[in-house]
């Protein structure tokens, strides 16, 4: 983590429905501070010029503001459902906002990954999904040069730590830290009651391979939710993690454990959560 304060000059706002009276509300609490803010919107291109980007929406506005400005820091308040990626909620927007004209949070780094497949290279925080549209489908799984398994079922997912509280905990994945590097693998929905969650090392090469053994003919691979593109019968995707690293500011230093129990009412109402 990061403890170092943003000399702040410029910071954009980022939200797929920007309210005029939201904008208006920015721009008067940063003006006086002598900082300037532009509305952000996916389509444009990315800018280095910016100090901050503040999103507002939930996790998926969180990871389309990393994936359009990576080498910023994203403070995020969730305006969706679950915001595990989220510094607060709409209601402590103001006193965010103090914290960081005050220099009072700390920036979490996490790890991406790259994907390298047939049609490119794309980047994920949260996770790389292969899978089919409607038949199971079958995968070749290499770590490191080594064939490891064949995965028969849905699909298979291969995410970051950060991943662990988004599709792989669907997919019964264990949360892990955020910070921690590690690169998490597991099938989905899989034919074989003997297939378990593999956790390795972030310096490792996860190799996936579209097998022959597989009829479904509508195969396709995403990123972090995004467009799906579409793979063929022998098509392989390599992915290993990327010198690039997500920024996301929060409060506090137990904010992870924080938004554990909140998103997933660990604690019922009335029951004491202290130690």
């Amino acid at each position: 983590m990061i403890k170092n304060k943003i000399i702040l000059k410029r910071v954009g706002i980022f939200s797929q429905q920007l309210e005029p009276s939201l904008y208006n509300f920015l721009k008067d609490w940063f003006m006086p501070q002598h900082i300037e803010i532009s509305k952000l919107k996916e389509g444009l291109k990315s800018r280095n010029d910016l100090d901050l980007v503040i999103s507002f929406g939930g996790d998926g506005t969180v990871l389309a503001a990393l994936s359009l400005f990576p080498q910023c820091p994203v403070l995020a308040v969730n305006f969706g459902n679950v915001g595990f990626l989220t510094a607060g909620d709409r209601e402590d927007l103001e006193d965010m906002l103090q914290s960081v004209l005050d220099g009072n949070y700390i920036i979490s780094e996490r790890s991406v990954l790259a994907c390298e497949h047939p049609h490119g290279t794309d980047y994920a925080v949260n996770e790389i999904v292969i899978r089919g549209a409607t038949k199971l489908i079958t995968v070749e799984l290499g770590i490191n040069d080594q064939h490891i398994r064949r995965v028969r079922g849905d699909g298979v997912i291969v995410g970051t730590a950060t991943g662990s509280t988004a599709y792989l905990l669907a997919a019964g994945s264990p949360i892990v830290m955020p910070e921690l590097r590690c690169i998490i693998v597991t099938g989905l929905n899989e034919y074989d009651f003997r297939s378990r969650h593999l956790v390795i090392t972030a310096d490792s090469k996860v190799r996936l391979a579209v097998s022959e053994q597989t009829h479904e003919k509508e195969i396709y691979l995403s990123v972090d939710g995004k467009e799906k593109v579409p793979l063929e019968i022998g098509e392989e995707v390599l992915i290993r993690e990327s010198s690039r690293k997500a920024k996301l500011i929060f409060m506090e230093k137990n904010y992870f454990f924080q938004n554990l129990s909140s998103r997933l009412s660990w604690f019922r109402s009335g029951e004491n959560s202290s130690i």
